[in-house]
């Protein structure tokens, strides 16, 4: 691969470094105070109520509201170690997969919001291409230990 400036590598670990940032932005830009005390799981759960899939509201119900405190912090430290391990390229694999699936569970749930739909599916197709190009072979704690090879 020709290019004018970076390695293929390093381009790559650019991508997976901006999703980490994207990710930690996530994590960031939530209130905690009112996240932790229930209110995301209260607007998720709206959300899944009003959802035209059956299924959404009642997996939601099953899965997500007789654990909803344990769920917000779930979901909350999951976008932070999405963002660091993705930033330091630490068990990058691990959490491409795993942003891949937390971005596929937001698609779902927010079918109805183009706007989310967009970012949802955008931060899927960096994951896939980050995951499938082994984006931890530059400028990444999996790269500097002989991880992942």
């Amino acid at each position: 691969m020709q290019t004018v400036w970076l390695s293929g590598a390093e381009l790559l670990a650019v991508l997976r470094i901006g999703l980490g940032l994207w990710w930690l932005e996530s994590w960031h830009h939530k209130d905690k105070k009112d996240w932790f005390a229930g209110g995301g799981i209260r607007w998720a759960a709206g959300v899944a109520a009003q959802h035209r899939w059956p299924f959404v509201l009642r997996s939601f119900e099953a899965v997500v509201q007789p654990r909803a405190r344990l769920m917000a912090y779930v979901v909350a430290y999951a976008e932070l170690a999405l963002g660091l391990g993705l930033i330091l390229g630490f068990l990058t694999p691990i959490a491409l997969a795993g942003g891949l699936l937390l971005n596929l569970i937001y698609f779902l749930l927010m079918i109805h919001d183009w706007a989310e739909q967009g970012q949802n599916l955008m931060m899927m197709l960096i994951s896939g291409v980050a995951l499938l190009a082994m984006s931890w072979q530059a400028w990444s704690l999996d790269s500097m230990w002989g991880l992942f090879l």
